[in-house]
């Protein structure tokens, strides 16, 4: 599996690593950039894991949507997002990350929650999107509002 980033993620991620290294918290990537192509055989696979338990066609690519993301429309295809695992939990934010899908926004994400799944959107982003206390389709909802 491909572990790459776009350079300003992947600078990020590496501060990120060395910091969290240094109060000995161990953080890895797990999944990085993702072709569409990988993609397209993640979603096959869990559509076929439905089909198996006998569901039909429709019903087996609606469910896997909401795990594995269709061809093209993950954000790992676009280098700026990251599964990241560690043993110890840290806050992601301040290296320009944000949890991408977070426990009860599952309604407008549309994908369930996911505590390992990081977007990077930049420092100065990540800490307005994090102070907010919404999920990033409800931040970029309300700024839309406000721009009017």
């Amino acid at each position: 599996m491909n572990k790459t980033l776009q350079t300003v993620a992947c600078n990020a991620f590496l501060e990120l690593q060395k910091a969290a290294a240094a109060e000995n918290v161990t953080v890895w990537m797990q999944s990085g950039y993702r072709s569409v192509s990988y993609q397209t055989n993640l979603y096959e696979k869990k559509t076929n894991y439905y089909k198996q338990q006998g569901y039909d066609d429709a019903k087996a690519k609606e469910m896997a949507a909401a795990i594995v993301n269709p061809p093209g429309y993950s954000e790992h295809n676009c280098g700026l997002a990251a599964d990241l695992n560690s043993p110890e939990h840290t806050g992601l934010d301040e290296y320009g990350f944000i949890l991408r899908y977070p426990k009860g926004a599952e309604e407008k994400t549309e994908i369930t929650y996911e505590p390992w799944h990081w977007r990077y959107v930049g420092v100065e982003n990540a800490a307005k999107i994090n102070a907010s206390g919404l999920c990033f389709e409800d931040y970029i909802a309300a700024l839309q509002q406000i721009a009017g």
